[in-house]
């Protein structure tokens, strides 16, 4: 891949910079997806009040634009690490996830096994996270993939504009730095090519990854 316009190696620093951005997609996609299951099982499960305030929430996140929320967060951000960039895509990341799950969560709420539990006096928690919860696994394992997607992409985005902290190394800062040294121009196409193909062979690994989780949860795929 040879080197950058400072004679770095450029292989060296993707294989170094895979460590961070996997850290900040995984981490990422576990809190917004920790979110999203709280506040998507809840809202569906008891309905009333506490279903229309946290639909509500919701919604809002959803409405509002991802990108430019999370410019306009970490721009006034002046701590520049990766905690901050996990606190800021986990803020904006976890709406959709919660959408999709409290829909499951109307449907599931109805089948015999959760009635049986209710006329049996279990908590309305032990409920949710013990008896319905299992059986949502290959949606929420669906989720958290999306947002450790979601976070991956939202971290190169926010570190190409320089919002983040530039000095470290991930595929994000590489295409940062590849971008302000010109690497198009000079002809060092590899420098800002082979950061994007990383992050999309990323999505592919973790659909196959989610196809095997849904065959494992769920028998009639297993053939």
């Amino acid at each position: 891949l040879g080197t950058t316009s400072l004679g770095q190696d450029i292989f060296s620093q993707l294989v170094w910079g895979s460590r961070l951005t996997l850290i900040v997609g995984l981490l990422t996609g576990a809190i917004a997806s920790t979110i999203g299951v709280v506040i998507g099982l809840v809202a569906g499960y008891f309905g009333g009040w506490v279903d229309d305030v946290l639909s509500t929430v919701t919604n809002v996140f959803l409405v509002v634009p991802g990108l430019p929320l999370m410019i306009v967060i970490a721009a006034y951000i002046t701590v520049k690490s990766v905690a901050p960039i996990i606190l800021v895509i986990s803020i904006t990341g976890w709406a959709w996830g919660a959408r999709v799950l409290r829909s499951q969560m109307l449907t599931m709420k109805n089948r015999d096994f959760v009635k049986a539990a209710i006329v049996a006096g279990e908590h309305p928690l032990r409920i949710i996270f013990c008896e319905i919860l299992p059986n949502m696994l290959g949606l929420i394992v669906a989720n958290f993939f999306g947002a450790a997607l979601y976070a991956v992409l939202s971290e190169a985005g926010l570190e190409f504009l320089g919002l983040g902290n530039v000095n470290a190394i991930t595929w994000g800062t590489t295409l940062y730095w590849a971008q302000n040294n010109q690497a198009m121009l000079l002809g060092q196409w590899q420098w800002m090519a082979v950061p994007g193909l990383l992050i999309a062979i990323l999505g592919t690994s973790f659909a196959l990854l989610n196809f095997a989780v849904d065959e494992m949860t769920n028998p009639r795929l297993r053939g």
